[in-house]
């Protein structure tokens, strides 16, 4: 059951990153491009916890890559707000 429920998390946040990726190209914002980067390697942790074993040793893997998710939203949020408040 928890593969099915982690598979639907892969495909709900590759989903995202798509529609993301979609609104970075038509309005030319990298606030979207990092939201989609963000969504692909939560993607990528989700399909790592449903091949892994829930014992394995290499399970700190899957909080690596949540860690280096939130990180690309966290630096897409401070470039938007330098850019923002750069005077023209």
């Amino acid at each position: 059951m928890r593969q099915f429920l982690w598979g639907a998390l892969a495909m709900a946040s590759f989903t995202a990153s798509l529609l993301f990726l979609r609104y970075g190209k038509v309005t030319r914002d990298r606030l979207f491009l990092f939201f989609a980067a963000a969504f692909a390697v939560l993607a990528a942790n989700w399909i790592g916890l449903a091949i892994m074993e829930p014992r394995s040793e290499h399970l700190y893997l899957a909080y690596v890559l949540r860690l280096i998710a939130f990180t690309l939203i966290i630096v897409g949020i401070v470039d938007k707000n330098l850019r923002a408040s750069r005077p023209r």
